[in-house]
């Protein structure tokens, strides 16, 4: 089975990423990562709000209907979306110049996962993998090239990551009550020789995993088991990440990015960057609150 996603709002970022459903705001929030900006925008693509940022901010958690908490490239943040005012919560990596946060997400117990990147050699292996949940950091991976993909079972159970080179999603338990690994990782899915690379992802209401593929063109829906259940097109090739979103959260929303992409390429896909949506039969999970 297969669909196309549709062009909701023509964003064209540099590098769009990090989307996530304020259910009690009933608004998208994604990130511009390069561009160092937020967007808020409806189910049908109009735009709520926008704010620019002195730094790159990569992804956010809901704190509450008025505040997020931004993984920014110095750490935590709270943010207030009324006057834009932050607050440091908790550094992370704010000594070291050459890294920014990236993909990340709350697992259902409240603990936020952050992974941390190269900002420029993106294939170096200076990145990490954290934990933070009240009040206490902990340090899961190290070693990492890009961080991605980092979601959770609607039990808390199983937690999916993957170092997007590889082109490998792991998988390993959690304890639902804390959010930290309680088992090895192990293989979910292996994509080497399918479309694309694995980028962010999103586990819906059946468990099912939704896994953008940068250079792919497509978001691939990934059953239980890692088995590939059905495939929704995206129109423009650097995919990044997708969410659920929408008054009854069967809309699926879609990121990509226009970073990298030549002249000709940019002619041929003219809407690379934006974000894209679909219907889908099956809903999301609602974004849990960060435990502070």
């Amino acid at each position: 089975m297969s669909a196309t996603a549709s062009l909701l709002f023509d964003s064209q970022c540099q590098l769009g990423e990090g989307p996530i459903w304020h259910q009690g705001r009933q608004q998208l929030f994604f990130f511009d990562i390069n561009e160092q900006t937020l967007f808020a925008v409806t189910a049908d693509g109009e735009v709520a709000d926008s704010w620019l940022f002195n730094e790159t901010v990569a992804a956010a958690a809901v704190l509450d209907d008025h505040m997020l908490v931004l993984a920014t490239e110095t750490g935590l943040k709270e943010f207030d979306l009324a006057s834009g005012g932050m607050n440091r919560i908790n550094e992370i990596e704010a000594d070291n110049p050459i890294t920014r946060t990236n993909d990340s997400r709350v697992h259902p117990s409240g603990a936020f996962w952050i992974g941390t990147m190269g900002k420029v050699d993106e294939e170096a292996p200076v990145g990490s993998v954290y934990h933070y949940r009240a009040g206490t950091l902990t340090t899961l991976k190290s070693g990492i090239r890009i961080p991605n993909a980092t979601c959770f079972s609607p039990d808390g159970r199983i937690a999916y990551w993957t170092d997007t080179p590889t082109r490998k999603i792991l998988q390993c338990a959690t304890d639902p009550e804390t959010g930290l690994p309680v088992g090895e990782w192990t293989l979910f899915a292996d994509i080497e020789g399918h479309r694309g690379w694995p980028d962010g992802a999103v586990v819906d209401s059946e468990g099912y995993l939704w896994n953008a593929r940068w250079g792919g063109s497509c978001v691939v829906r990934h059953a239980p088991d890692g088995s590939v259940d059905r495939v929704v097109e995206v129109p423009v090739s650097q995919v990044t990440c997708p969410a659920f979103g929408g008054a009854d959260l069967k809309t699926l929303f879609i990121t990509t990015a226009a970073k990298n992409l030549s002249a000709e390429q940019l002619a041929a896909e003219k809407h690379a960057g934006s974000l894209f949506a679909i219907t889908v039969d099956v809903a999301g999970q609602p974004e849990t609150p960060i435990a502070l």
